[in-house]
């Protein structure tokens, strides 16, 4: 299947890899946030990661950022969705949002869109009864940063049809990657596991056990993890971990989900990880 124009919703960290995968591939792109400061540092951490990549000579891939760019249409008009054959959500972690996003979406886009929602923990099947077609919602999770993770779950949600699984396979493979089909609930495999163990590492600082350093150091050294779940959290955002294990106590009741105090203090402080140069470690650049 030939998807002509897709279409992003959400110029943060993991929509503008979405767009900048799609872009890369060759797939024209419609990128819409709110916010005209988010569309210009989404533009700017695509040119710049563009540059990067071709300065390092390691993928193939990377074209002139000025032609990647031109496939990206950046716009704060929902409107410019009006023909896309399928499309990524990836607004914030909160039901509000997502609530009001969806008839919005419907009402612009055509029929035959697909409607895949990028999300850490928000159930798919409340998503699709946003909608008068949930047969077409999905969920994608895709992995930070998108252009480089080529594994995601693809979450199936109690109306989810066999026919957009395949549609969303056939999308999946133009990107470069391989779904993993799980069923809906809260979490699905890999944030139902992750965030508990992202909130249990906050918790051993917080209880000051050991510092963030050592903490990731064992999982790395002893578990031969890339990335220790600290610095994991750190990449994706604070403020997500939070959202989604409220999401996950919330859906589940169970205590385990509880979120540490510390990461709430944290996000109460701007202190959301890389994206802000500050977490439970210092970076260089801020991400968009």
């Amino acid at each position: 299947m030939k998807f002509n124009k897709t279409g992003v919703v959400g110029a943060g960290v993991m929509g503008a890899g979405v767009a900048q995968n799609l872009a890369q591939k060759r797939m024209n792109v419609v990128l819409v946030d709110i916010s005209e400061t988010a569309l210009e540092k989404a533009k700017t951490t695509i040119r710049n990661k563009i540059r990067f990549a071709g300065m390092m000579q390691r993928n193939a891939e990377a074209l002139d950022p000025d032609e990647l760019l031109a496939r990206i249409h950046f716009t704060t008009d929902l409107a410019a969705l009006s023909e896309v054959d399928f499309l990524v959500e990836n607004v914030v972690e909160k039901w509000e949002m997502k609530s009001a996003l969806y008839p919005k979406l419907e009402k612009i886009c055509p029929g035959k869109t697909i409607f895949a929602a990028n999300t850490s923990a928000i159930s798919i099947t409340k998503i699709g009864n946003l909608t008068k077609k949930p047969d077409r919602v999905v969920g994608i999770h895709f992995m930070n940063p998108v252009p480089m993770k080529k594994t995601v779950e693809v979450i199936r949600g109690f109306h989810t049809s066999e026919e957009t699984l395949a549609e969303t396979d056939a999308f999946l493979e133009e990107m470069g990657k391989e779904g993993i089909v799980v069923n809906d609930m809260p979490g699905f495999v890999s944030n139902r596991v992750l965030m508990l163990t992202i909130n249990e590492a906050i918790f051993l600082v917080q209880d000051q056990v050991s510092n963030p350093a050592d903490i990731d150091k064992i999982f790395r050294n002893c578990f031969g993890h890339k990335m220790g779940p600290l610095e994991t959290g750190d990449l994706i955002g604070l403020d997500t971990i939070l959202y989604s294990l409220e999401v996950l106590y919330e859906s589940y009741n169970d205590p385990k989900f509880r979120p540490s105090p510390l990461l709430k203090k944290m996000v109460d402080a701007g202190v959301h990880g890389r994206k802000t140069g500050q977490g439970f470690f210092k970076y260089p650049e801020v991400e968009s």
